[in-house]
C-alpha cells in the first residue's frame, strides 16, 4: 500500500478542469483591459476584434485559406449542431461512438433529426469502433478526441480522400493541442474554454469547401432555427465567417480569446502548444509505468489523449470491490483532492467508468502535474485506509 504521507510539494496552480479549462500561465484581470465594453459587436471596431480571433486561429492552426472559420453561438455543442441541422441528410451517415458527447450526437440524429439512413458505430469508453467500417460514400459524424474517455484517433487513415460523403469532426478538445490533418476534414468544431483557456459560450466553425458546396446546394427538408442558419437563398451567408455573428458574443471573452491566442504565438504557435500538451501526457505515463496503483482508461497507448487523460484506478484492493463501491471510492478519492486543494474538478465525467480526469491541455504546466501525481498516490492510500478501517 502506498504511503498515507501527505507529500510536501503542491502544484501552483489545481486547476485540472476538463473544461473550462485553466487560463495560461501568468493570465491575470489585466489581460482584459483592451476589451470593448459597451459597445455594438457590430461597429467596426468590435467587429475587426471577432475577425482577428478567426484569422489569428486559422493561422495558429495552420488551416488551409480556402476554408471558412466562423464565431458561433452556444460553444462547441451549437457548433456542431448547426453543421449537423444544416448539412446532414443529404446521405447516409455513419455516427462514430466512443464517448459521451459522441453519443449525444447519434442521439440527435436518430432522434431528433431522425435520420433513416444512419448507421451508429460504437465502442465502449477506452476504445475506438471498427473504424475500417466507414463508408466514404456516406458523411461520417465523428469526435477527435473523446473529452470524457481521453481516447483520441491515432490518424485520419479511415477517411478517404476520394469520399463522396463529409467527414464532421467534433474537436473542441482536440484543436491546438492535436495535429489535425485539414485535407481529411470537412467541417471542424472547438469551443474557446478548452485547450487556450478562454471562456465559454462561443463556438467556432470551421468549413471546408466541400462543406460551403454542401450548404449551398442542399436544403434540410425540417424547420430550421435562425440561430443554425449558415446559408439563405442557395448562398452561403459569408459575414458569419468574417466577424458577423449570429448573435451577440460578449466582447470581454472575445478579448481573452485574443489573449490567449496571443500566447499561443509567443510560445511557438501550434508546435509548441502541442508540445507542452504532449509532455503532460508524457509526465502521467511515466508514473503510470512506475507502479501507481492507476491506469489508463485509453486501452491502446497510441489513442491516449494528452487533454483530457482520464485514469482508471488499477489497485488490486479497488479491483475487487463491488461496482457500487468502485463508483464511491473513485469520488472520494477526487473529494480529498479537492478538499486539499490539490486538483479540482478531477473527478472522472458522470457516465465515464470511475476514476479521474486529469486535464493536460497546453495551459497546464507540466511541473503542476509532476506536483500533482504523488497526490494521487496518497488520496488512493488514504481511501483505502479508510475503508479497510471501516
Amino acid at each position: 500500500m502506498a504511503s498515507a504521507t501527505k507529500p510536501g510539494i503542491r502544484p501552483a496552480n489545481p486547476r485540472f478542469s476538463s473544461g473550462p479549462c485553466a487560463k495560461r500561465p501568468g493570465w491575470s484581470l489585466a489581460a482584459l483591459e483592451g476589451a470593448l465594453l459597451g459597445r455594438s459587436h457590430r461597429a467596426a471596431t468590435p467587429k475587426a476584434k471577432l475577425a482577428e480571433v478567426i484569422t489569428l486561429s486559422k493561422f495558429i492552426l495552420g488551416m488551409p485559406a480556402d476554408w471558412r472559420l466562423g464565431i458561433v453561438p452556444a460553444s462547441d455543442t451549437g457548433a456542431v449542431e448547426m453543421a449537423m441541422w444544416s448539412m446532414l441528410g443529404a446521405r447516409g451517415v455513419d455516427v462514430l461512438v466512443w464517448e459521451s458527447f459522441s453519443k449525444d450526437w447519434a442521439t440527435d440524429v436518430l432522434k431528433q433529426l431522425k435520420l433513416a439512413d444512419a448507421r451508429v458505430l460504437d465502442a465502449p469508453y477506452g476504445k475506438l469502433p471498427d473504424l475500417g467500417a466507414v463508408d466514404p460514400a456516406r458523411d461520417t459524424l465523428f469526435v477527435w478526441n473523446g473529452t470524457t474517455s481521453g481516447v483520441r484517433l491515432k490518424n485520419a487513415d479511415f477517411i478517404s480522400a476520394d469520399r463522396e460523403g463529409l467527414a464532421i469532426c467534433d474537436a473542441t478538445s482536440a484543436a491546438f493541442a492535436m495535429d489535425l490533418p485539414w485535407a481529411k476534414l470537412d467541417v471542424v468544431t472547438w469551443s474557446w474554454q478548452k485547450v487556450l483557456g478562454g471562456e465559454a459560450a462561443h463556438g467556432m466553425l470551421a468549413l471546408s469547401p466541400r462543406a460551403v458546396a454542401r450548404l449551398e446546394s442542399y436544403s434540410p427538408p425540417w424547420p430550421m432555427p435562425k440561430i443554425f442558419r449558415l446559408s439563405s437563398g442557395g448562398k452561403l451567408s459569408e459575414g458569419i465567417f468574417k466577424g458577423e455573428t449570429i448573435n451577440t458574443p460578449s466582447m470581454l471573452c472575445v478579448e481573452d480569446a485574443l489573449d490567449g491566442l496571443r500566447w499561443a504565438e509567443s510560445i511557438g504557435g501550434l508546435k509548441g502548444l502541442i508540445a507542452r500538451s504532449e509532455a503532460n501526457l508524457a509526465a502521467v505515463a511515466d508514473w503510470v509505468a512506475a507502479g501507481s496503483g492507476y491506469g489508463f482508461l485509453a486501452q491502446d497507448e497510441a489513442t491516449r489523449s494528452c487533454t483530457s487523460i482520464c485514469l482508471t484506478i488499477t489497485a488490486p484492493w479497488f479491483a475487487a470491490l463491488a461496482a457500487e463501491a468502485q463508483a464511491a471510492a473513485a469520488k472520494k478519492v477526487a473529494s480529498l483532492l479537492e478538499k486539499e486543494g490539490v486538483a479540482l474538478d478531477a473527478g472522472a465525467y458522470r457516465d465515464a467508468p470511475p476514476g479521474l480526469r486529469i486535464w493536460g491541455g497546453a495551459t497546464v504546466e507540466t511541473s503542476d502535474i509532476k506536483a500533482l501525481l504523488p497526490w494521487l498516490d496518497w488520496a488512493l492510500a488514504s481511501v483505502q485506509a479508510e475503508m479497510a478501517g471501516a
